[in-house]
């Protein structure tokens, strides 16, 4: 299998190429040649130094898709994007990289299948800001995407894309909204939504955190553990199961801010509580009253996506995977 995979110097991406290391097989076979491109040179691990490259790009380029794709991969993991807040403050770049650069590699594939039939499989990774208020109590499969933000719009614009050229055969096409990823581990980004890891990761390394928003705010979170859950799984998956509808809500957990810091209190006690600082930013208290609070993402379930259902163990994988891990 030849493996694609943008955005791969991101978060998802490196700890997807991580995993990969150790199950060469995780997608479903064997993969022998892997392409990783991102706008910064992503890292090869050393178990595919000899069947990996490392591309630096932007997809937004015209003509840049056209040469990752006259490689013919099997599967394309598209994971690169503009992150939520910057979309929203930056709307040429965030159009560019969320739209025009999506659009890009579905084309790409398209043009490549004309002379010569092809016809990989696409996993993208959407998100759960395509939908916008008024909610329900917990969105269901049938609600609705109106989303409130640029980077929300985006997403939408490429799910109806993505099941348009998969209705065409142009691709074997899946979308994955994703939820709230946290902890994110490494640094503070510009998204939005950063501070919901923030106000955990930074406590646990024993430094401050700010909270931008109360404690009554409710979100929708799934760990980088599951996040690569999703895409494996989607990869490997038989996707006559979605029928026409491509795009799926990826199991979480709904939770209070005041819960995530009751969790933090449990795991890592009142000391770690005490480093947070509330400091309240209207801007992003704007942005997150427009996003989805709970789902009721029985679908995904259904077809065997996975995710945690307690706080506590978001918070004790983040301390396995990136704070145990890092000090052995």
């Amino acid at each position: 299998m030849h493996v694609l995979m943008t955005g791969a110097a991101g978060m998802v991406g490196r700890k997807l190429v991580a995993r990969l290391a150790r199950e060469p097989d995780l997608f479903g076979a064997e993969v022998t040649r892997l392409t990783l491109v991102d706008i910064v040179a992503p890292q090869v691990p050393p178990a595919f130094q000899s069947k990996a490259s490392a591309l630096t790009l932007d997809l937004a380029i015209r003509g840049e898709a056209e040469k990752l794709i006259a490689g013919r991969p099997d599967l394309i993991l598209h994971l690169a994007a503009v992150v939520s807040g910057e979309a929203e403050v930056d709307f040429d770049k965030g159009y560019a990289i969320n739209l025009d650069g999506s659009r890009e590699i579905f084309e790409a594939i398209r043009q490549e299948g004309i002379q010569n039939p092809y016809f990989p499989r696409v996993v993208f990774a959407s998100s759960i800001a395509v939908f916008g208020q008024p909610f329900p109590e917990k969105i269901g499969d049938e609600f609705f995407t109106t989303p409130l933000t640029s980077y929300g719009t985006q997403k939408a614009i490429c799910e109806l894309l993505l099941s348009d050229y998969t209705r065409k055969g142009v691709f074997d096409g899946i979308g994955l909204r994703l939820p709230t990823i946290c902890v994110r581990p490494g640094k503070p980004n510009k998204a939005a939504s950063g501070f919901f890891s923030n106000i955990l990761r930074e406590p646990l390394a024993g430094k401050e955190a700010v909270l931008p928003v109360g404690e009554e705010v409710r979100h929708w979170f799934a760990s980088p553990r599951a996040a690569v859950g999703f895409f494996a799984h989607a990869a490997r998956m038989d996707t006559t199961l979605l029928g026409s509808r491509r795009a799926l809500t990826m199991p979480g957990l709904s939770a209070l801010v005041g819960e995530q810091i009751e969790a933090l209190k449990r795991v890592a006690g009142e000391k770690a509580v005490n480093l947070i600082r509330h400091e309240p930013d209207p801007e992003i208290g704007r942005i997150v009253a427009g996003w989805p609070r709970n789902f009721d993402a029985r679908r995904a379930s259904e077809l065997g996506f996975e995710a945690e259902t307690s706080f506590d163990d978001i918070i004790r994988i983040h301390i396995e995977d990136e704070l145990e891990g890092a000090s052995a």
